[in-house]
């Protein structure tokens, strides 16, 4: 349309017959040429047949001009030699990045560390967990028997386990500064590798700190060599292992799209690493094809560089030990005779191995890290949406104006206005007079601030109110108390709905509120969240055709009719904007409040929201807006102003009149007040007059305040608000009362939360498809690696109970970490419709237990299918039977981490609490210690582990069934072999599992009543937690 220079922009429109108003800013008179707005500034003395319309038109209109002529020119003309020599001397000399690699590595390295320093809520989680932890197993495992290889490899595989999974709870802080480093990125603030190295760096401290307090106490508490070589090594592997783990971690959250992916991603990874680190399977029971996972496996190098440094200390290369001649028996001494037990080898050199790998590995996840970073980037396109408005552009006819309705070249609804008969709400004054809001003062809680110091004021039915003022003047502040949102502070003074008080119900029962921040279910689509508010926010009385009707009223008010079958995910701003208003909308409300609806949009998009906004005030809706600093197209939309000044003060409030002509002649009026200038924002004067702008400053001049107050705006003020049905009760208004806290019955509400809950849930590929996938996987991982088992002999069995243990302890765990981002993700909407009243908390509660039913079972028998007949195991009825309780277990899992995601304030502190309590429960499942070796202080811990009872259930299903009557054909009946002396020597694997495991068969039914009373105590907890935890504060 043009390109040029700006001072000759106006007069070359004027040339095509168009005019800028006075007080027009330039920029909104360029925006709305070439729309259906330009008719306004048309000159009447030239033919509007003359005047270009469309894109078309207005670019051969400018190829013929002047301007163009002499651009072209200039294009085509000999470069100038002080051109070329500016590009030389200052374009090709500006290098990619501003600073060189090492200076940029620092800056970014400080930034990190500082970042990581200052996240003391995080530091705090991880140290009282770590030194928790430490002394939990250090405790159970209190000065243990050197002799007994298994008890000692059973404490060093959980060190190795805890310090490994522990990091894995760090995944959300490095997917969140991901998208920080793909913004600077983008810009060259510094290259990848620097940040990298920054990321690596900045666990050094952490990492180093952790080894050593969770080193320290363990090694010292259970009994390991009292050697300071000995020592030193086992904090070195302890810290290296630390690093090379989260350096994996931190390459999964380069490498994967999203927190739905990397959650279960991590735990499957974690799962191999577990599987293969020579404990659980030792290394000549995994298979040939498999056996190159051991040797690659972190958590294997460190199970056997510790072990080595404990066994090969002069201490035990003895013959007799304990009174034992292990020369004599087994032909080796007893510290080479505990490290064959596990397959681990004797020689020392092993130790400095595991350390050179672990380095190794660390420097390589770092570097796939890079390679993720720089060449593969997950990075959201724009939401590029062509409205039908502008699919015409290249039309030569101008069909914005004169197309009828029904065209595709429509642009605004017809609005058919509701005889007052059939509308659904009633038009509502709100009046507040002398309000104040007083907080206690961060710097000091015995002083308090007051952020409202008494303002009074009122909002007619029909009308638009601004709020305005500069930042910290108390806009939102006011409008939040207006509307009842505040959840802290003391408010004084008179809130009135019609002349009556206004009730905390009758407020959220006839209002809406539009925040800020569009928060919404986003795998819903925009139709979908405009008739979940219509049915659960009108009345019950209100007919179904009606609230159907409310809602395509909506879509016409809004322009939302081309994209209503849109899933809200991906959305742009301005169109999460419009829906914000919509979903209000649909309530009906008598009241609609906006917070900052303009916020992140251009001029264009900011007006086309305060049209719909301005067509929802036409039928008769009070509407009350706080806005920064509008347009003068936007500034004309609202009717009414209260424009508060830093310090919650009243400097106007009336009607601004038509262009503003109202709020200018009164600031003109006043002393050293400049007079507005043409083309200049009425707005952006007014905040510049009272010291709230960034020009000149009258307001350190001029008591606005008092001003105000000795004017004639306040005297009309006073008089309007003492009237009838604004702050007195008028005998035709009666007050607002609604006999029900919610609009819709109990039957509504779980209907339709029960219908989004399973759109989501459908929806969402990111979470359910990863879940079955790893399940699937999982079941194969299980039955590839123990294909070949057997579970007759003393080491088969305890190879059977680790992969029962495996598979039941990191199913769930995938599943209890998965669902923690979807459960914090949709708990902010959550929190936005409680607070409307849209529904009761229970029903949500319902929804969110019966969802993930079906998928939990799903996803289990994924694993069971290729799992159960692989590792041995056969029987239909106990395959179902170890479905069932499967499943039972990973629901129980999932129920957990909803509650984590409901308690805890964000992600990251869910995760790193949940990793917490499910390391608690590792160690007291009864696997590793055996339930019967636990110390008699911890047992009430081991009574009130639900994994305990997860793997009782299946243990002695599979390993513990050995009935009297039957041909002795169940693995249960087996004579074990291998037996150690400290057992019987014709132990049945049933008697083992009763005796050293504590699991029975006859208590499946008891164990199983125990699981599911774990659900309804954590749905119990979970339904609690959503009613009366909110981490949304106001």
């Amino acid at each position: 349309m043009y390109h040029g220079p700006r001072a000759e922009v106006l007069g070359y429109f004027e040339g095509l017959g168009f005019k800028c108003p006075p007080r027009r800013d330039v920029a909104d008179f360029l925006l709305d040429l070439g729309t259906d707005k330009q008719a306004q500034y048309e000159v009447s003395s030239i033919s509007s047949g003359s005047v270009p319309r469309s894109a078309s038109q207005y670019a051969d209109v400018f190829t013929r001009s002047r301007i163009y002529a002499r651009m072209m020119d200039e294009l085509h003309g000999p470069v100038s030699s002080n051109l070329l020599e500016d590009n030389e001397k200052h374009m090709l000399a500006v290098p990619e990045f501003h600073q060189n690699f090492w200076d940029s590595t620092r800056a970014v390295v400080q930034r990190q560390i500082t970042l990581t320093m200052r996240d003391t809520a995080f530091i705090i989680g991880r140290s009282v967990m770590v030194i928790l932890m430490g002394l939990l197993y250090s405790s159970t495992f209190y000065q243990f028997d050197e002799a007994n290889a298994q008890l000692v490899m059973g404490i060093i595989f959980n060190a190795v386990m805890f310090v490994s999974l522990g990091q894995q709870a760090q995944i959300p802080t490095f997917i969140a500064a991901r998208e920080v480093f793909y913004k600077q990125r983008r810009a060259n603030f510094f290259r990848t590798m620097s940040f990298v190295l920054s990321n690596s760096i900045s666990l050094l401290p952490l990492g180093l700190a952790e080894s050593l307090m969770f080193g320290s106490i363990v090694y010292w508490m259970c009994g390991y060599v009292a050697t300071v070589e000995a020592f030193l090594l086992f904090e070195l592997i302890m810290f290296m292992t630390n690093l090379a783990m989260s350096a994996w971690f931190f390459f999964l959250s380069c490498a994967s799209p999203d927190l739905n992916v990397a959650n279960p991603i991590s735990m499957v990874s974690v799962l191999f690493f577990v599987l293969f680190a020579g404990f659980t399977i030792t290394k000549e029971q995994i298979p040939d094809y498999l056996i190159w996972i051991y040797w690659i496996d972190p958590m294997a190098w460190g199970v056997r560089a510790l072990a080595v440094n404990q066994y090969t200390d002069s201490s035990f290369d003895t013959c007799v030990y304990n009174d034992v001649d292990y020369c004599a028996t087994y032909n080796m001494t007893m510290g080479e005779y505990s490290l064959t037990t596990f397959e681990v080898p004797t020689e020392k050199f092993w130790i400095w191995y595991g350390m050179v790998f672990m380095a190794a590995a660390y420097v390589f996840f770092m570097f796939l890290s890079y390679i993720a970073l720089e060449y593969h980037r997950y990075e959201s396109p724009e939401n590029v949406t062509l409205d039908s408005e502008n699919k015409g552009d290249a039309s030569e006819d101008y069909g914005l104006m004169r197309t009828p309705r029904g065209s595709t070249n429509e642009t605004e609804a017809v609005l058919t206005v509701t005889p007052d008969s059939e509308k659904h709400f009633i038009p509502v004054t709100v009046a507040f007079k002398d309000l104040w809001y007083t907080v206690p003062d961060p710097t000091n809680p015995k002083d308090t601030i007051d952020l409202l110091k008494g303002i009074s004021g009122y909002a007619l039915p029909g009308t638009i109110t601004a709020l305005m003022g500069s930042s910290g003047a108390g806009k939102t502040t006011l409008m939040d108390v207006i509307a009842g949102r505040k959840t802290g502070g003391t408010i004084r003074g008179q809130i009135l709905l019609n002349g009556h008080p206004a009730t905390d119900l009758a407020i959220r029962r006839s209002t809406g509120y539009c925040e800020q921040m569009d928060i919404h279910s986003e795998s819903a689509t925009i139709r979908e969240a405009l008739t979940f508010s219509a049915f659960l926010r009108q009345g019950a009385d209100v007919p179904d055709s009606y609230k159907y009707d409310s809602v395509n009223e909506c879509l016409d008010l809004l322009n939302l009719h081309p994209i209503a079958d849109q899933i809200i995910r991906g959305s742009s701003v301005e169109q999460m904007k419009r829906l914000t208003i919509g979903v209000e909308l649909a309530a009906q409300p008598s009241v609609l409040f906006l917070d900052e609806p303009t916020s992140g949009l251009d001029a264009r998009s900011a007006k086309l929201i305060m049209d719909g906004v301005r067509k929802v005030a036409n039928t008769g809706r009070t509407v009350v807006c706080t806005i920064h600093q509008p347009s003068t197209e936007v500034f004309s939309v609202f009717d009414s102003l209260l424009l508060l000044k830093r310090g919650g003060e009243t400097v106007f409030a009336g009607e601004l009149g038509k262009n503003a002509s109202e709020m200018i002649a009164y600031f003109e009026s006043i002393d050293g007040v400049a007079k507005l200038e043409d083309n200049y924002n009425p707005a952006t004067w007014m905040l510049e007059v009272i010291g709230a702008g960034v020009g000149n400053s009258n307001g350190d001049k001029t008591d606005f305040v008092k001003t105000f107050q000795e004017s004639k705006h306040f005297q009309f003020l006073k008089s309007n608000l003492d009237r009838e049905g604004v702050t007195r009760p008028s005998p035709s208004l009666p007050a607002l009362e609604f006999s029900d806290k919610r609009a819709a019955t109990e039957l509504t509400q779980a209907k339709f939360l029960m219908q989004r809950f399973f759109n989501m849930y459908w929806r969402t590929a990111s979470y359910n498809l990863t879940r079955f996938s790893l399940a699937l996987i999982l079941g194969v991982i299980f039955g590839v690696t123990y294909a070949t088992a057997e579970y007759s002999s003393y080491a088969g069995i305890n190879s059977g109970m680790g992969m029962l243990f495996c598979a039941t302890g990191f199913i769930g765990f995938v599943a209890f970490t998965s669902v923690i981002p979807v459960a914090t993700e949709d708990r902010l909407a959550f929190y936005r419709e409680r607070a409307a009243q849209t529904y009761n908390a229970l029903w949500y509660f319902v929804a969110s237990t019966v969802i993930e039913i079906p998928y939990v079972f799903f996803s289990t028998l994924l694993l069971m299918a290729p799992y159960y007949p692989s590792v041995g195991f056969t029987g239909v009825s106990t395959f179902f039977a170890y479905w069932l309780h499967l499943s039972i277990h990973v629901l129980w899992q999932v129920y957990f981490g909803q509650l984590m995601s409901y308690l805890m304030p964000t992600v990251e502190v869910a995760a790193v609490f949940g990793v917490l309590l499910q390391m608690i429960f590792f160690l007291f499942t009864g696997f590793n210690p055996p339930g019967s070796a636990i110390p008699t202080g911890y047992k009430w811990l081991y009574h009130i582990t639900p994994h305990k009872y997860s793997l009782a259930l299946i243990a002695s299903l599979v390993f513990g069934d050995c009935p009297s009557d039957g041909d002795g054909s169940e693995i249960g009946c087996q004579v074990m072999t291998g037996v150690p002396p400290s057992l019987s020597e014709n132990m049945t694997v049933k008697e083992y599992m009763e005796d050293v495991f504590l699991m029975k068969h006859s208590e499946i039914w008891k164990n199983f009543g125990f699981v599911l009373g774990f659900i309804v105590l954590f749905r119990l907890l979970g339904l609690l937690a959503l009613r009366f935890v909110n981490h949304q504060k106001k």
